[in-house]
């Protein structure tokens, strides 16, 4: 179920206020047996006021930006990791899952390197296994991440049935040329380009431990 825009009060605001005050005037004259000058003064400030109320909220309508409507991801919250993974390997990708969960629109997360998932983690999905559809193929063989900004839009969504059905928009960020990163938000259009950035520099951090780790392979000098 979508949450309600936060907003949408404030929004209305203006145009509720202005609305009740231009009828008030409006009986207030009807009423009136006799009017005088300066109430006539007094109505005609009042219906300017009411007017700009009245504007105020109609540009605020255009102007102010919605939140994207937020969902609640179907599946349970877990954290899995595979099994026999090297002690470094385990908390590297405890640390970089953490921070994308806690400091981004990300509820879900999967990372997949050399044809085995290496961790799920955040709300998961149904399915424990990755199979590489088209999608992923691409971002594999590129190298080149893909932000799909509203997968329910997406006719390639059927491809990421190990991540909750009702997942939002998803960014498939490669690591390296051997493995992936899958990250889910319950959002439309939830990503910023800073939030892009880091998180292509964290499967940069995770591309060097994990072929360190599982490849012995030595990392290159920073």
């Amino acid at each position: 179920m979508a949450k309600a825009d936060r907003n949408q009060v404030l929004r209305q605001l203006p145009l509720v206020v202005g609305g009740l005050a231009g009828v008030l005037l409006l009986f207030n004259r009807l009423l009136t047996p006799e009017l005088t000058q300066s109430q006539a003064r007094s109505d005609a400030l009042g219906v300017i006021l009411s007017a700009v109320l009245i504007l105020t909220g109609l540009l605020w309508q255009q102007v102010q930006a919605r939140s994207p409507d937020a969902v609640e991801l179907i599946g349970e919250e877990g954290f899995e990791l595979a099994p026999s993974l090297p002690d470094a390997v385990r908390t590297e990708l405890a640390w970089a899952s953490h921070l994308l969960l806690t400091n981004t629109a990300t509820r879900s997360l999967v990372v997949w390197y050399q044809g085995k998932v290496l961790l799920r983690r955040g709300i998961l999905g149904t399915n424990p296994e990755v199979k590489l559809g088209a999608i992923l193929q691409r971002v594999v063989e590129k190298q080149k991440p893909v932000y799909l900004v509203n997968l329910t839009l997406y006719p390639g969504r059927i491809e990421f049935d190990f991540i909750p059905e009702n997942t939002q928009g998803v960014i498939c960020q490669p690591i390296g040329k051997d493995g992936v990163l899958i990250l889910g938000a319950n959002a439309p259009r939830s990503y910023t380009k800073q939030d892009e950035t880091w998180i292509a520099g964290i499967a940069d951090k995770l591309e060097v431990s994990l072929s360190y780790y599982l490849n012995d392979v030595a990392p290159a000098e920073i």
